[in-house]
């Protein structure tokens, strides 16, 4: 009788064992259920139809520095703005950007060519521009 009474506690043994890991790992996940996920305090702003319509302009310049009277043209890429949208040169002047007698279409391909008399002399910084979309400033150095 002493030989069967310890398999049956070995058994009786692990099989409360198992309940318990068993219900502590039930009870585990219905507590890990039973919390509410937290509402984000500030939620993501939706895009507004100005930032998922933005575009960009690219910029060359062919030379870097001219004389004055000189002939310099102005090559880029645009991405974003529909083909024959009119872009215009522009140079900075006492802090504003001032457009210039200079301008063009954008050709297929978003492609453009814009050719400009260079005559002031000094240090220009331009860019080109469709509305509220500008190119990276270039710099021309004229002497």
């Amino acid at each position: 009788m002493h030989r069967i009474h310890r398999p049956v506690s070995r058994a009786l043994a692990a099989g409360a064992l198992s309940l318990a890991l068993l219900s502590a790992g039930t009870a585990g996940a219905f507590a890990a259920e039973a919390k509410p996920t937290p509402a984000p305090s500030s939620p993501m702003p939706k895009p507004s139809p100005s930032m998922s319509t933005m575009g960009s302009i690219t910029v060359k310049a062919s030379k870097t520095s001219a004389k004055a009277g000189d002939t310099v043209t102005f090559t880029g890429r645009t991405q974003g703005l529909k083909i024959g949208t009119p872009l215009v040169l522009q140079h900075q002047h006492n802090g504003k950007w001032v457009p210039l007698r200079a301008s063009v279409k954008i050709k297929n391909g978003s492609a453009y060519a814009l050719t400009s008399k260079i005559n002031t002399k000094g240090t220009e910084h331009l860019r080109i521009a469709a509305g509220k979309t500008h190119s990276p400033t270039v710099t021309v150095k004229v002497s």
